[in-house]
């Protein structure tokens, strides 16, 4: 056994997974280079291995969980490895998320197509989180969300809601058709402005390519869903000073977001390389103190197992489809994808993730605010 396999493995066993076990969670090895990999870079090495078919897990999903749960990264950083260096100094000094970069994210992940993107969603193209009480398929799950949202915000008819992040137009289209509101929404994907614009035409939405620094206008309710997670911990003071100047005196701010319980200064350096470069997810004490003299705080609402089943549904689909994908795409995507969604799916799983969403008024504001749970799925 080499040195790097006995170290590893060690490792594993901590966390409950047994190289080459008789368990379906457990680690199967077909290249005993894998360990050298992991060794080195650990979760990098971990995943490019994985796409390089090194190794396989038939429930990887629960594989990731059982790492995340026993924090063996920890042990394994007690001495930081030098390829993984530069990586955290990167996420010291540098802005990765300052106006130049803002692009970035939607030009090598949102922009991969459309036609992708809906094989794999539901049909409103929700690319965050749904809300699973009483719902039993991604589209409701799905609705549920977009309801809740809609509910949260207190929306009613003639209301001028911005969307900071709009994606496909998927929210615009919920609340245009069935709270009546007028509606703007930005995004940094060339691919998704073109998609809303040709699906939304007919409805009274107006939908821009730009960055949340460029903002213009007053808005009745701002509304940000799956988008904060891109603008690095260097910005969100900058990020709540717009949210904050956009919002009329008695307006609403909902933040849906991914969270986690503890602040660290440095994106997984494998979602950084392949999923999303400069991503970032924030710590509840970063929110908060980033919010402070712009916002009360009225609700916040944690429900991060739910992106355990949203990610496993679109993982479905993922598989599902992907022959309708594959002649579009390099033979290392699948397993890429394979790995992230199911990765993703097991660090929810483990609640080393969260999925908050919190709803703000504005510091001046007196208006009274009662919290809203949803009782049924609403269509």
């Amino acid at each position: 056994m080499t040195p790097s396999r006995q170290i590893v493995t060690k490792l594993l066993n901590q966390a409950g997974i047994t190289v080459n076990g008789s368990r379906e969670h457990d680690m199967q090895i077909h290249d005993e280079k894998c360990f050298d990999m992991i060794l080195n870079s650990w979760s990098l090495g971990l995943g490019e291995s994985y796409m390089q078919g090194m190794w396989t897990s038939k429930k990887l999903d629960t594989f990731i969980s059982k790492l995340f749960s026993s924090s063996i990264d920890r042990k394994f950083f007690t001495k930081l490895k030098p390829t993984l260096i530069a990586h955290s100094l990167k996420y010291k000094f540098l802005n990765l998320q300052n106006i130049r970069r803002a692009f970035e994210v939607g030009q090598k992940h949102y922009d991969l197509g459309n036609n992708f993107f809906k094989n794999m969603l539901d049909p409103n193209m929700q690319y965050s989180c749904g809300y699973w009480e009483k719902a039993n398929n991604l589209k409701d799950a799905q609705i549920n969300k977009l309801d809740m949202v809609c509910q949260k915000l207190k929306l009613k008819p003639g209301d001028h809601v911005l969307e900071i992040g709009c994606g496909w137009g998927g929210f615009a289209k919920y609340a245009i058709k069935k709270y009546k509101i007028n509606y703007t929404g930005i995004s940094i994907s060339e691919e998704q402005i073109l998609y809303a614009k040709k699906h939304l035409k007919n409805l009274k939405a107006n939908f821009i390519l730009s960055d949340y620094r460029s903002i213009q206008g007053v808005f009745d309710k701002v509304v940000s869903i799956g988008m904060f997670e891109h603008v690095g911990q260097k910005n969100y003071r900058d990020y709540f000073e717009v949210a904050f100047r956009s919002l009329k005196k008695d307006g609403l701010f909902l933040l849906h977001t991914i969270g986690t319980s503890q602040t660290k200064m440095v994106t997984d350096p494998w979602i950084h390389k392949y999923i999303f470069p400069n991503g970032y997810i924030p710590s509840y004490n970063q929110i908060a103190s980033a919010a402070e003299g712009f916002f009360h705080l009225e609700d916040w609402h944690n429900f991060g197992k739910d992106y355990d089943l949203t990610l496993q549904a679109w993982y479905q689909n993922f598989k599902k489809n992907w022959k309708k994908n594959e002649n579009n795409y390099p033979n290392t995507f699948y397993k890429m994808w394979e790995y992230y969604l199911l990765s993703c799916a097991g660090y929810f799983r483990s609640k080393k993730g969260q999925l908050w969403q919190i709803v703000f008024s504005r510091i001046n504001s007196q208006q009274k605010y009662i919290s809203y749970r949803p009782k049924s799925v609403s269509k």
